[in-house]
């Protein structure tokens, strides 16, 4: 049986009068990648942050790694999310005084972990840059900064990466680049990724794309090309709510 890295079940999210996701009941299986597309304000920022313990749900649950979010303590969830959890944004959200390295030393640093050289350099190399090591942000592209955030999310090897349109700052070759490594740690290394994207050529990359609605969950394509992905979110655009 395949495990799952994360779980939710009956997962529901309200804001006030507002429900962000509605009896949301998901698996992301171990060594897959998942992309999670919707129309605005289909709750997919929601899901992904209730998915990583970011968010607390209002009822339901939500399982990282065979430990279930609910009822864990602040300082236990921190932890978690520290161990076991990693997260690639938009904004590439490097320290600008600190070199490659340091910012991908930073997670174990703030853990109070030893941070062993060689293993902060095995990232970057996983990420292509291992020759890039002493420079800082401000002397990398965009999509080398990128790749210094990606080590960053890995280095202490999560059961889940998580990222929020990853690749929307990035130029289209760039963008490629930086998904196609994603790919590659799916396939050799069984890391699992749930990326939230609106472009249907970064969801192809995925083995499956969910599509949610209204805070519900509309369906999923699995194996898919960007013109599939991509007709299908023009039809659920075109639902009037």
């Amino acid at each position: 049986m395949t495990h799952d890295a994360v779980r939710l079940d009956s997962v529901t999210r309200t804001y006030g009068p507002v429900t962000a996701l509605h009896d949301v009941s998901l698996a992301f299986p171990t060594g897959t990648f998942t992309a999670v597309m919707g129309p605005s304000g289909s709750g997919k920022s929601t899901l992904l942050q209730c998915a990583a313990g970011l968010d607390r749900p209002t009822s339901g649950s939500v399982t990282v790694g065979g430990t279930e979010l609910t009822g864990l303590s602040e300082r236990r969830l921190t932890l978690l999310r520290r161990e076991r959890v990693g997260f690639v944004f938009q904004a590439f959200n490097l320290l600008p005084s600190l070199t490659a390295e340091q910012n991908v030393a930073l997670p174990l640093r703030l853990a109070g972990r030893r941070v062993a050289r060689a293993r902060v350099r095995q990232a970057l190399a996983q990420v292509g840059l291992a020759e890039r090591a002493r420079h800082r942000p401000g002397q990398l592209s965009g999509g080398q900064q990128q790749r210094v955030a990606l080590a960053r999310a890995l280095i202490t090897r999560p059961d889940v990466l998580f990222g929020d349109e990853p690749t929307g700052a990035l130029d289209t070759r760039t963008g490629r680049e930086v998904l196609g490594l994603l790919r590659g740690m799916v396939d050799r290394e069984g890391q699992t990724v749930v990326m939230v994207t609106h472009d249907p050529v970064a969801a192809a990359y995925a083995d499956r794309v969910l599509f949610l609605v209204d805070g519900r969950v509309s369906g999923e394509l699995t194996g898919a090309g960007a013109d599939t992905i991509a007709a299908r979110m023009t039809r659920l655009e075109a639902v009037p709510c």
